[in-house]
């Protein structure tokens, strides 16, 4: 009889202690211990620059000096308004070593947006990337009055002071050092393991974004619990691309302080296999959206080439299949598959790998479900790609599937140091150091997200399974409950869609309340679009959902999927969408979580049409 699952994971390794008061100490303890070691790759005029761990040093005491001079308070806040680039960390480290809390703001935040956070966390100072950063600032000036100073990283000082550029705070920082030497060492060292580290706040799929408090502490035992795991090292080298807006991306910050990982810093998505390819990290986090889209690059290609480069393609790829699952098992191949699978990989998978840099020990997925689907697509092509868990309120990495014990279709393991139980519901709980002191300024909402005893409600499904690894199943709020009483999780209908079909770029699943689940399908512009080209059809997006040879070939995988799923998961109409899901329309959130509340009202109309006359349908 096999085992049940389980509902209760305590952490087999604990981290009850810090070995850090803050951040800020394990910053220092870092540059004193490796100083003339590698910390931060960038691109600066176009070429590639590498600071030391005491070149980032100089900067960030430049800095949190000037802070001091300005005036910041412990705990007060200074917002960054900035893509991810190498002094969006140093002006982090340094306003952290003078005492002060960082908030983030994505830079694809619209001027209301930026009003909003800035005012509602009381932020005395921000950090803009450029003058098109501090225009969204000077158009709302009215709104932020608590903003005394906006500093621009690259850009012009304003007439009447109220912007300056780094350059001119770095100049006062050197000065304020030269006459007060001993009060950044007093600052910092004032700071305590319950002081306030970071205010984050949540996306907002729904209702005003909520201020997230994560203390110095949350942030140290985050980098212990990834140094424990032991699976990267100084040997090693990162790749940063994510938003540091986002608590993903501020987990490989902290990660790669603790552990004096190189780091290549570089937020340009623009460039990044361009990127990749000349700097061959090790190891890279990014979210599923990344992966999504280079699985569809990748058959693109394949249905681009010759019949005799796709028969080689098919068959590199069953051998790779292969070649996962016994690796899944914790073998290793042999004989002739191990022959096979060399041969795979020198005729296509070594291409596949050389996009990234082709040194890839492992990827990282986080921030929004994969798609199992994907997941063993890369692991056939020889890249390991392993899903994990968190959330901003638990500071990120609560759970992770590590390179020696991993499992596709689950987000892993808790990490050392966090507890996991499931509720009577099926909802996950999560205790550790790095759940949040609550949200800003709202007792009400975080006396619902937390319990007395400290634990984290997370407001999503899963089953932990007997071997400790965590299943998501769905978001507690977007369970879908028929008209039939049947409950639908929509994120499995969506992945295996999006795995299956390659033309496909975002899935909604609906139904709620309703006889029985449809759903409003986007395409992905660059798939369709090369699809287009080759089949002599129009090139405008705003003309592919009227194509009916376009429409059969989504139906073709809609129908795929349905066989595989019972008939109250099923979708039974669908409509493809004359746009895409963009930050730009609105209708993705920064982090590219979709905001599924927003899509459904923008296209009431659409789904109210598929239920015309539909009540005699209702699903038993």
């Amino acid at each position: 009889m096999a085992a049940e699952p389980a509902s209760w994971y305590a952490p087999e390794r604990s981290l009850s202690a810090s070995s850090f008061q803050s951040v800020v100490d394990m910053w220092n303890h870092r540059v004193g211990s490796t100083p003339d070691g590698d910390a931060m790759t960038f691109r600066s005029r176009g070429a590639w620059s590498t600071y030391t761990w005491r070149d980032a040093d100089e900067r960030v005491r430049r800095i949190a000096n000037a802070l001091l001079a300005f005036g910041l308070e412990p705990e007060q806040r200074c917002c960054i308004l900035s893509r991810t680039r190498v002094e969006w960390i140093l002006c982090d480290m340094a306003i952290l070593s003078a005492a002060g809390a960082t908030t983030t703001i994505y830079p694809s935040s619209t001027p209301a947006e930026c009003a909003y956070i800035i005012d509602h966390c009381g932020a005395v100072l921000v950090f803009a990337e450029d003058d098109s950063q501090v225009a969204k600032l000077q158009g709302v000036r009215d709104r932020i009055p608590n903003v005394k100073r906006v500093v621009v990283i690259d850009g012009h000082p304003s007439s009447d002071g109220w912007v300056q550029t780094l350059a001119m705070l770095e100049v006062e920082g050197r000065e304020h050092a030269l006459a007060h030497p001993g009060a950044l060492a007093e600052a910092s060292e004032a700071l305590t393991p319950d002081s306030l580290a970071t205010l984050i706040y949540t996306s907002g799929t729904t209702g005003e974004p909520k201020g997230v408090m994560l203390s110095h502490d949350a942030w140290v035992y985050e980098a212990e619990a990834m140094d424990m795991l032991g699976v990267m090292s100084p040997a090693d080298k990162q790749y940063l691309f994510l938003p540091l807006a986002h608590v993903f991306a501020k987990v490989m910050q902290v990660a790669f302080i603790r552990l004096g990982i190189p780091t290549v810093v570089d937020g340009d998505t623009d460039t990044l296999l361009d990127h990749l390819a000349e700097q061959r990290p090790t190891w890279m986090g990014a979210v599923p959206r990344i992966f999504e889209k280079a699985y569809n690059a990748i058959l693109r290609g394949v249905e681009e080439s010759s019949p005799a480069k796709r028969r080689v393609f098919h068959w590199a790829l069953g051998v790779g299949r292969e070649v996962s699952r016994i690796r899944q098992q914790g073998r290793e191949p042999t004989g002739l598959l191990k022959l096979k699978h060399a041969m795979a990989d020198r005729l296509v998978f070594s291409a596949i790998k050389a996009k990234f840099g082709g040194r890839i020990r492992f990827f990282i997925s986080g921030g929004a479900p994969l798609s199992r689907e994907i997941a063993e697509f890369f692991h056939a092509c020889d890249l390991l790609v392993l899903e994990g868990y968190g959330l901003t309120e638990s500071a990120a990495a609560s759970c992770v599937n590590e390179p020696d014990s991993f499992r596709f279709g689950t987000v892993g393991k808790p990490v050392p140091g966090c507890e996991l139980k499931l509720a009577e519901d099926g909802e996950i709980l999560l205790r550790s150091r790095g759940v949040m002191q609550g949200y800003y300024n709202d007792p009400e909402a975080t006396a619902e997200a937390l319990t007395p005893d400290g634990w984290l409600k997370t407001g999503d499904i899963g089953v932990l399974l007997p071997s400790g690894h965590l299943q998501i199943t769905d978001r507690k709020k977007a369970l879908i409950i028929t008209a039939g009483g049947k409950n639908v999780a929509p994120a499995h209908f969506e992945s295996l869609l999006k795995a299956r079909c390659p033309y496909v770029g975002h899935v909604v699943m609906h139904g709620d309340a309703r006889p029985y689940c449809t759903a409003l399908v986007t395409l992905d512009p660059e798939t369709v679009g090369a699809w287009a080209a080759r089949e002599g059809l129009s090139a405008r997006p705003e003309d592919w959902p009227k194509l009916d040879v376009l429409r059969a070939l989504v139906q073709c995988h809609v129908d795929e999927v349905n066989r595989q799923l019972p008939s109250y998961e099923t979708v039974k109409k669908f409509a493809i969408l004359d746009e895409d899901f963009t930050l730009e329309n609105g209708l993705l959130t920064p982090s590219l979580k979709v905001k599924r509340k927003v899509v459904e009202a923008r296209y009431q109309r659409i789904l109210d049409a598929f239920y015309e006359g539909s009540l005699e349908e209702l699903e038993a």
